[in-house]
């Protein structure tokens, strides 16, 4: 098993950024693949961005040039810096993590999720 708890989200004005991370207890990190997914309210949760334990990245059309996920494998622990927010970027923020190939899917461990909230 394993726990993933994300921190970090609140609210920033558009323009601004923060980094969440994603923290996780219970096995040795490495060999998982971790994603970031957010959920808008009245939305389907949408894939933001991944990285696999080798240390390959992928991410959304949507937040490419503006996010950068990175890992943390002594600290057990993944970040995504935002950059450049928009409003449209508000919606809680979810860690997940597998083992395996895949981005978008396929993810075995989700956290509870982190708020972010971008205002105008």
């Amino acid at each position: 098993q394993v726990q993933l708890v994300e921190s970090g989200g609140g609210l920033v004005q558009a323009g601004g950024s923060l980094r969440l991370s994603c923290a996780a207890s219970g096995r040795t990190f490495s060999p998982y693949s971790v994603g970031w997914f957010r959920q808008a309210p009245g939305k389907e949760r949408e894939f933001v961005a991944a990285t696999t334990s080798s240390g390959n990245t992928v991410y959304a059309d949507s937040v490419k040039g503006r996010f950068t996920i990175s890992r943390d494998n002594a600290k057990n622990t993944v970040f995504l810096q935002m950059n450049s927010l928009k409003p449209e970027d508000t919606a809680v923020y979810f860690c997940a993590a597998r083992l395996g190939l895949g981005y978008e899917s396929g993810y075995d461990y989700w956290g509870q999720g982190t708020q972010v909230t971008v205002s105008s």
